[in-house]
């Protein structure tokens, strides 16, 4: 979500003129207020972030949460990536679990990635292993990327 002009009034949050959550109608989240609106001038929410990994590989910095909430992160640290031989794919009724040559804890995956995908880059928190970061593959040098 861009930065802006971002603007209160009668329990309406605007951004650059257009609606992005109306407080007034009834609902915990702002999907569901969203739906209610009789209001047309709605801000498109053109991208949904689900976790936390999605929040680090955004290139913006200004996003909302699901309660309407607009809140800034900035990336104020480097983490190491590194990257792990595929070792075993689990799939499980509703995840996958991921397990990787010389880490010994285990990622919990919506999906196994895909076939030709060998290798994992792992963020590491100090050293320890922290968010599984993205698929390669082939090994590719280690880096470091800003959180």
């Amino acid at each position: 979500m861009p930065s802006g002009n971002w603007d209160k009034q009668d329990g309406l949050l605007f951004l650059e003129g257009q609606i992005i959550d109306d407080k007034n109608m009834s609902g915990d989240t702002l999907g569901i207020r969203r739906v209610q609106t009789p209001h047309k001038n709605l801000y498109p929410l053109k991208h949904q972030i689900e976790n936390f990994r999605g929040l680090l590989k955004s290139k913006v910095n200004t996003f909302i949460d699901t309660n309407g909430f607009p809140f800034i992160y900035e990336k104020t640290e480097f983490c190491r990536l590194k990257y792990y031989r595929i070792q075993a794919v689990r799939q499980k009724d509703t995840a996958s679990v991921l397990t990787l040559h010389g880490v010994k804890n285990r990622f919990v995956i919506p999906r196994p990635p895909a076939a030709e995908m060998h290798y994992a880059g792992v963020l590491h928190y100090g050293k320890v292993p922290w968010i599984l970061y993205e698929y390669s593959e082939e090994l590719l040098k280690d880096t470091r990327r800003k959180v």
